[in-house]
């Protein structure tokens, strides 16, 4: 039973990331849109209303919401991982993903009304907020108690850095193509 359960978690965990890494990117176009004219602008806004409305209540909520109680079950089957250092920073992590996962939620809203508060440069930033949580939980989750604090948080400042580098970099690239 435990591995299914391992199993189903996993699944939901992906699909729930898949939905929080393309959520933004879907921001980026919206916020883009409307700086164009109309009728493009109107169009263009509308489908990307759709698109994220799908993408958001079809499969990003369903699969937090699942891999959250598949997550519970998991503790409550092998609930000596609560009594692991590693464990309680996953669990931080997860909090944070859980505060990313409802703040998009609420840029998800803004956008449904048409409301741009963002810039699709800051929408760019925020878009690796995913990736440096699902980095640090992977590695928690398979290192264990290997994990070595030093490491982790060179490793996650490392990517960070990295990630805004390749954001300046494609920045430069939009400007010089804006087809890019």
């Amino acid at each position: 039973m435990y591995d299914y359960i391992k199993a189903l978690h996993l699944i939901f965990v992906i699909t729930w990331f898949a939905g929080l890494f393309y959520i933004p990117r879907l921001f980026i176009y919206h916020i883009e849109a409307s700086q164009k004219a109309s009728p493009e602008k109107e169009i263009l806004s509308k489908q990307l209303q759709l698109m994220t409305k799908r993408l958001w209540y079809i499969i990003t909520w369903p699969s937090a919401i699942l891999a959250t109680f598949f997550a519970v079950w998991l503790l409550v089957l092998m609930p000596v991982w609560l009594q692991q250092p590693w464990m309680h920073i996953k669990l931080g992590f997860v909090l944070l993903l859980i505060a990313y996962h409802l703040k998009n939620h609420r840029i998800f809203i803004q956008l449904q009304r048409n409301e741009i508060n963002y810039t699709s440069n800051f929408m760019r930033i925020w878009n690796e907020g995913a990736t440096l949580i699902l980095f640090a939980v992977v590695f928690l989750a398979i290192l264990k108690s290997t994990f070595t604090w030093i490491f982790g948080v060179v490793g996650i400042l490392v990517l960070g850095i990295l990630l805004l580098l390749g954001i300046k970099l494609y920045k430069r690239l939009r400007k010089r193509n804006p087809e890019a």
